[in-house]
C-alpha cells in the first residue's frame, strides 16, 4: 500500500515538515509492503493559480495541463492521501487549497453526468488530515472553528469527491507536550494508515 503525503509550507525546517516526515516514518514502521512519497508543494514550485487552462478542463474543453496530469498520476498510485498543514485563517494554506482546486478536477475527482447527477470518483481513496494551529482548544470550541473546517474540508472537498476521511486531527500549540507530542501523534497516525481494520 502506498501513501501520498502532501504539505505546503515554505520553510523546510518547519514543524509541518517534521510532522510529514514522522507520518512517513510511521508508515515505514509497518513493514516493507507499505511505502510513502512526500509531495512538498513549495519546494516543487507547484503553481496554485486556477487559470483559463484549468477552467477549460472543468468545462470539458481540454485535458489537464501537464502539472495537473502529473499530480493525478501521483494520486492514482496512492491508496491513501495525507495532508499535513498549518492552519492559515481557519483553513488550508493557499498553496494547498490551490493544489486541490487544480488537481481535484471535474472528470477525474467527480463528474456531473448527463442527467445532472454527481458521480463521486475518489471512493477508493482514504484521506488523513493533520492540521496544526496556534489557538487553544477553548478558542477553537468557542468559535466553532474546528467544526467549520471539518464542514469545509472533510465534507465540502473530500466528501464531495467520495473520498473517505479516516483521520481529521487538529494539533494545537497549547497541547500538552508541544511540539514533541505533535511528532508522536503524526508517527502514530502513520502507523494506523494501513493497519488492518477491525
Amino acid at each position: 500500500m502506498h501513501a501520498l503525503i502532501v504539505l505546503a509550507h515554505p520553510a523546510p525546517h518547519s514543524l509541518t515538515h517534521a510532522m510529514a516526515a514522522e507520518v512517513a516514518n510511521g508508515i515505514a514502521a509497518c513493514g516493507a509492503s507499505h511505502s510513502s512519497e512526500i509531495a512538498d508543494l513549495a519546494a516543487e514550485g507547484f503553481d496554485p493559480r486556477f487559470t483559463r487552462a484549468d477552467l477549460a478542463v472543468h468545462l470539458h474543453q481540454a485535458g489537464p495541463p501537464a502539472d495537473v496530469a502529473a499530480e493525478h498520476a501521483r494520486l492514482e498510485r496512492a491508496d491513501a492521501l495525507v495532508l499535513v498543514y498549518p492552519i492559515y485563517w481557519w483553513s488550508l494554506p493557499a498553496l494547498l487549497k490551490g493544489w486541490i482546486d487544480r488537481v481535484f478536477t471535474q472528470g477525474w475527482a467527480y463528474e456531473d453526468d448527463a442527467g445532472g447527477k454527481l458521480v463521486k470518483k475518489l471512493q477508493r481513496l482514504q484521506v488523513h488530515l493533520i492540521a496544526s494551529g496556534g489557538a487553544d482548544q477553548r478558542t477553537m470550541a468557542r468559535h466553532g472553528y474546528f467544526g467549520a473546517m471539518k464542514t469545509q474540508i472533510d465534507h465540502g472537498i473530500f466528501g464531495y469527491c467520495g473520498a473517505r476521511v479516516a483521520t481529521s486531527e487538529l494539533l494545537l500549540a497549547s497541547d500538552a507536550g508541544f511540539p514533541g507530542a505533535h511528532l508522536d501523534a503524526a508517527r502514530a497516525i502513520g502507523r494506523r494508515i494501513f493497519a488492518p481494520q477491525s
